[in-house]
Order: C-alpha cells, then sequence, then structure tokens
C-alpha cells in the first residue's frame, strides 16, 4: 500500500502551509499529491505550482469536475501537465453534484453515468493524438453541418497511458468505474465496510470489461489526526462530516448521506441532515456519531493508526491518501511523519 496526500482546497486559509506540506510529503516518499476543486481553486492551476515546486511525488487533480470543461479541454490539460511535470500527472474525474454542476456551471445533472462514459471516452481518444471525432449522445465531435474538421492534439505528454481515476460513491457508478478507469477515488471509506460499499461493485465492472483488480488503484481519502484523546480528534471532524453527510447536495441527492446509510447509520443519517438543511449545523454535528468518524479516519497514536492501516490494506486500498489535520504547519508536518512511522509499524512500506 502506497501514501498520498490530499490538499483540498486552495484558498481555505492554509495556502502558505499547504505548499510546505506538499514538499514535504516529496521529501518523505509521499506516492502522490492530490488537489480538488469545487467552486473556488481550480485544480490543475495548483497542481502544475505544486509539481514546479517538488521533485519526484506525483500530482493528481481529485477531481477535475466533467461539468466545468470539454472533454478535448481536459485532455488538453492532462497532456500538458503531464508534459510539464515529466510523467507525474495523474487525471481525477467527477460529475460534482446537481448543486454545482446546475447551479455554478449551467450544465444539466442529468445522465451522470452516460456523460462520464463518454466524457472519458473523449478524453483517451484525444490523448492517443489521433484525429479526433466522436458520436454519443452527449457530445457529436466535429459538430455537423459545419465548418469543424477533425483536429489531433498537438502537445505530445509524457506518457502514453495517463493514469485516469474517477470520484465514485454510488454503486452502479463504481461498477462503471471499474469497467473504464484506472482507479477510483473514494470518500468516507470504512475498511469493515470497504467491500461491501465498494470494492464489491468496482470488482463487477472489472469483470464486465474482462478484467482483474491487479493494476487498479482503490484511492480513499481519510483525515489523520495525531494525538492521545480520540474523542477530541474526532470532534475536529464532526464540522466537516455533518457539511457532507447533511448539507452536500439536496435531501433527495446527496451521495454522501446514501453512503452513511449503507454502512448502517440509516437513522443517524436522516437526523444529521435533518438538522443540517434546517440550519442547525452545531445540531448535525452534535449528531454525528463518534464511531462514524472513526471508521472514516486515522485517529490516535502511531500504534493505533498503523493497526487502522493494516486494516485498510487488508481491506483491498492500494493508495491511502491523507488528509493531515492540524491547526499549525508542525501539526500538519508531524501528522505527515506519523503516517511514514505508522506504515513502518505495520510493515506496510
Amino acid at each position: 500500500m502506497r501514501l498520498g496526500i490530499n490538499l483540498g482546497y486552495w484558498g481555505a486559509g492554509m495556502d502558505g502551509d499547504n505548499l510546505a506540506v506538499a514538499q514535504e510529503a516529496d521529501r518523505l516518499g509521499y506516492d502522490v499529491c492530490w488537489a480538488a476543486e469545487a467552486y473556488g481553486s481550480d485544480a490543475p492551476t495548483v497542481l502544475a505550482w505544486v509539481a514546479a515546486k517538488t521533485e519526484r511525488i506525483d500530482v493528481g487533480s481529485a477531481i477535475m469536475q466533467i461539468p466545468a470543461r470539454q472533454p478535448a479541454m481536459t485532455a488538453m490539460t492532462a497532456a500538458t501537465l503531464d508534459s510539464l511535470t515529466g510523467g507525474r500527472f495523474r487525471l481525477g474525474l467527477g460529475v460534482s453534484g446537481p448543486q454545482v454542476s446546475e447551479g455554478w456551471y449551467g450544465v444539466k445533472f442529468d445522465k451522470p453515468l452516460a456523460r462520464t462514459r463518454e466524457y472519458v471516452e473523449i478524453v483517451r481518444k484525444a490523448m492517443t493524438r489521433e484525429r479526433l471525432s466522436y458520436e454519443g449522445e452527449h457530445w457529436t465531435l466535429p459538430l455537423p453541418g459545419g465548418p469543424g474538421k477533425p483536429i489531433k492534439l498537438t502537445v505530445h505528454p509524457e506518457r502514453e497511458h495517463i493514469p485516469l481515476y474517477i470520484a465514485a460513491i454510488g454503486p452502479r457508478n463504481l461498477e462503471q468505474t471499474g469497467e473504464i478507469a484506472d482507479g477510483a477515488l473514494l470518500i468516507f471509506p470504512s475498511a469493515a465496510h470497504l467491500e461491501e460499499t465498494a470494492l464489491r461493485h468496482i470488482r463487477a465492472g472489472r469483470e464486465k470489461a474482462g478484467l482483474t483488480m491487479d493494476g487498479f488503484d482503490v484511492c480513499p481519502t481519510v483525515p489523520l489526526a495525531l494525538g492521545d484523546d480520540v474523542d477530541a480528534l474526532a470532534d475536529v471532524f464532526r464540522p466537516y462530516t455533518a457539511l457532507y453527510v447533511g448539507g452536500m447536495g439536496s435531501r433527495k441527492q446527496n451521495f454522501y448521506n446514501q453512503l452513511a446509510r449503507r454502512m448502517g447509520y440509516e437513522k443517524e443519517a436522516a437526523e444529521i441532515q435533518d438538522k443540517y438543511l434546517a440550519g442547525d449545523k452545531a445540531g448535525a454535528a452534535a449528531a454525528v456519531p463518534r464511531s462514524l468518524i472513526d471508521q472514516t479516519s486515522l485517529l490516535g497514536s502511531v500504534e493505533r493508526i498503523a493497526e487502522r492501516m493494516t486494516a485498510y490494506a487488508e481491506a483491498g486500498v492500494t493508495t491511502l491518501t491523507l488528509a493531515p489535520a492540524g491547526f499549525t504547519l508542525d501539526e500538519r508536518v508531524a501528522a505527515l511523519r506519523a503516517g511514514v512511522e505508522a506504515m513502518e509499524r505495520a510493515g506496510l512500506a
């Protein structure tokens, strides 16, 4: 099992520290550094900056949002970043959610699975540097009856095949991800529930494509907090968990709430959502079960973290992406180093 880090969103108040964290992760031998985007910072700009200031670590988008860019533009960006970084780029894609897709980008959130499949096909075809033509339900290239003609990508990426990941939560999306992608970006992963909530669906998609799990990167993101008081550490992540389970999406379309329900927290997920959508964010945070946070995070001493890492490795995780918590740079760096030490103690390094 390899280690990665996730810097989250740029502009969240820790920007200077984020670069230092990425550089320390590079020095410590972390495998990949991911950056996110929603409706603030964009991922490619951040990744270009981080790649320019590091030497070895891969940089990846977790995620570049499908409604934000035409697929040919994504292919251009991926090829450019792969060339500039000397082959250190990983392309992570996702459909985002209905509120962002329709409210921010003005793109209808319909048929997300079909859109993702076509998008991936176009991106991959464009990056082969063959002349691009495509006929699908959502994209037709070139447009018929006009002056457009098939064009080929002029940039030469460093590699013939840039690793492509998809952020997936629901069973059908997970199955399609196994079928068409090189890896899955997961969130709120519980080692105890990973097989039933994710891996069996990914495996079904791999089998549909005539593939095995060999070479497929199962890549969940987990917060990491170092300390002796596990209850206090769990409290740090209550607002974060409540935001996703309670308020990330509408009442009918909240994929994180649905995931919590599939993990056995049906009553709690409903309560969190009711309170969050009613404006009681503090009450929603208080309603988050400590066990849910503990199952989906790495909390406590290095020894305890090592035990949890072993559980993730045994469950089938191949790259464990850490979101190191801390109020200062020193605390976040200490969490990074604890991640490496825990891996070594678990015999996973």
